[in-house]
């Protein structure tokens, strides 16, 4: 939402915003940006009347503002849909869509076709750390969006990116997720096949192609170009040569023909592949491969995917978007194939929806075991007792109900050289700076 209310700012309208929490780095970005936002669902924040309401999928009925909205017949929409009415139609519309890695391959992407003068338009669900904003509406012919496939609005229940109309799409993977409005992955499944049927014959579908479910979805119904990569012989595009220990992390190779050399500093197997899906989408369009994988060696990541936000006496502490045992899982990989034998202490607050209904409980254990200490977070709000996620008998998981306590916890048994990933897809009261100023 607040990438949407950047691009109706540079269409000239005035903005202001409601939300239950607002936190950096976005509240941030909005300040800056002067944009008035609201805590709270206060209907007095909809005087005097909008000539719009952009209604987020977060909010239900009930919400006083959106009861406001609905008894005063004020005009309203989705974001999604307005997006859709007012920009993407005029543009060449590259989607990004899949379970995981959707920011951090939506950034690369928009930033390889920035710096490649391409002055495209953007709409993303972070921010990151090459690009001024989160979105922009962009003077080029090409936009980049983040593709997210949970429901619309509280009157749409539709995915969103069913309103985007594609010309290009990425899908990185695919697996059970938003289990709050989902049943099953078959529920996902036929959400993204929808997708694909309203891409032109025109249009390409990037893809990989060890993904079974993707495969599935294909296998429906596909009217487009598909290109496919991955790490097997079968895929269009290979990656090979992958090594997390040098600077140029893996190549590209397409039948008897190998690319430059990738070079990146974002770290895992998971990066390469949304890395990859990025240069290919950029190529696609009619990048050259080698500006294309260039551009991404001066790409920096996205702010709270494994970001640096301080180093205290060798102690490094890292903000990290988890919200799914697979994301967890690849982002402890990279960072232990990265830190070798160094003390990984990982900080997990259990908090999207998914999460807190406790349907990947089951799967949090594993996901965990790159790390040498961990600490779970409990508020209360989940359905499920966060100490069964485990039966370790070594003594390295803590479970806490409170985050002063485990700040306390984690600062006196810090030691030069570990490293403290903090794990959550919400504020977590700014553990993160509270944790370097501690150790500090």
């Amino acid at each position: 939402m607040a990438g949407v209310a950047e691009i109706a700012v540079q269409l000239g309208h005035r903005i202001t915003g409601s939300d239950a929490n607002i936190y950096p780095p976005m509240s941030t970005f909005l300040e800056q940006r002067g944009i008035d936002v609201y805590v709270g669902y206060d209907a007095a924040q909809l005087e005097p009347k909008p000539d719009l309401v952009l209604i987020g999928n977060a909010l239900s009925r009930g919400n006083p503002a959106v009861e406001h909205t609905l008894n005063e017949h004020l005009p309203y929409t989705s974001a999604a849909q307005w997006l859709a009415e007012t920009v993407l139609r005029q543009r060449h519309v590259i989607a990004v869509s899949g379970t995981h890695g959707k920011t951090t391959t939506t950034s690369i992407l928009a930033f390889i076709l920035d710096h490649c003068g391409l002055d495209p338009g953007y709409l993303i669900g972070g921010i990151a750390q090459d690009l001024e904003r989160p979105a922009r509406l962009g003077t080029g012919p090409y936009f980049v969006i983040e593709a997210d496939e949970y429901d619309t609005a509280f009157f749409d229940k539709r995915s969103k990116f069913i309103h985007y109309r594609p010309d290009t799409l990425i899908i990185n993977n695919l697996e059970f997720d938003h289990a709050d409005i989902f049943a099953d992955l078959e529920a996902i499944k036929r959400q993204f096949h929808h997708l694909i049927r309203t891409l032109p014959g025109n249009g390409t579908v990037i893809y990989p192609d060890a993904d079974a479910a993707i495969s599935d979805v294909l296998a429906r119904g596909c009217w487009s170009h598909q290109i496919s990569f991955g790490m097997t012989n079968a895929a269009d595009y290979q990656i090979v040569d992958f090594d997390e220990s040098r600077s140029e992390k893996f190549r590209l190779q397409r039948r008897d023909e190998t690319f430059p050399g990738v070079r990146s500093s974002l770290l895992g197997v998971h990066n390469a592949l949304n890395a990859t899906s990025a240069i290919l989408a950029a190529t696609n369009i009619g990048v050259p491969p080698t500006d294309a994988i260039n551009a991404v060696q001066s790409f920096n990541g996205v702010k709270r995917r494994l970001e640096i936000v301080g180093t205290v006496d060798q102690i490094t502490v890292y903000d990290d978007f988890a919200h799914h045992p697979t994301a967890i899982r690849a982002t402890l990989d990279a960072l232990r194939a990265s830190v070798s034998d160094a003390r990984i202490i990982c900080i997990l607050e259990p908090r999207s929806n998914t999460m807190r209904l406790g349907i990947h409980a089951p799967l949090i254990d594993d996901a965990l075991q790159p790390a040498d200490i961990i600490f779970v977070y409990s508020d209360g709000q989940s359905k499920w007792d966060p100490q069964s996620i485990t039966d370790d008998n070594r003594g390295n998981f803590h479970f806490s109900t409170s985050i002063d306590e485990i700040i306390d916890s984690v600062v006196s048994l810090a030691q030069a050289g570990d490293h403290i990933v903090i794990m959550s897809n919400g504020g977590f009261a700014n553990i993160h700076t509270r944790i370097v100023r501690q150790l500090g």
